[in-house]
């Protein structure tokens, strides 16, 4: 087993926190699906759409601290950078890629995995251990939300 999964359940309580307090401020702030959007959503197997909002950010905000940014070197294609990111039922969207159909799929399919896992802990546990185990593109996760929403993704809402 790797190192960085032994320290997985150290760095899952912090990161599973931020996560619960940015989909709580999402909720709050971000905008619902558009009908469109909905029915994709519930074609990339979410389970409950209507709890779905969207937030545009120029930059995601990231988790700081010693242990999490360990992790993170080696995901690097989560970052500031990344141009969208599920937090449960809240989604990050980068200003620039705002109105991409296929990415708001694409991270639809992480909200249903958040829900089909059974929540925040679950989901992060399974995704980062995957991650780390076989990297980020062959997380079968991320496999499964790339290939699931692969067909919208160049089409504009």
């Amino acid at each position: 087993m790797s190192l960085l999964v032994r320290l997985l359940p150290f760095v899952l309580p912090i990161m599973s926190k931020w996560v619960s307090s940015h989909e709580r401020r999402i909720l709050r702030l971000g905008v619902p699906l558009s009908t469109g959007e909905m029915s994709d959503a519930s074609r990339m197997g979410v389970e409950y759409p209507e709890k779905i909002r969207l937030m545009k950010v120029d930059h995601i905000p990231m988790l700081n601290g010693p242990l999490v940014k360990t992790a993170a070197r080696f995901i690097p294609q989560i970052s500031s950078n990344t141009v969208g990111l599920a937090l449960r039922h809240g989604i990050y969207v980068r200003s620039k890629y705002w109105g991409n159909r296929g990415l708001v799929a694409h991270e639809c399919v992480h909200t249903a995995q958040y829900e089909r896992l059974g929540g925040i802990s679950e989901f992060l546990r399974a995704y980062f251990t995957q991650c780390i185990e076989v990297g980020y593109p062959d997380a079968p996760l991320e496999q499964e939300a790339i290939l699931r929403s692969s067909g919208l993704m160049n089409e504009q809402r």
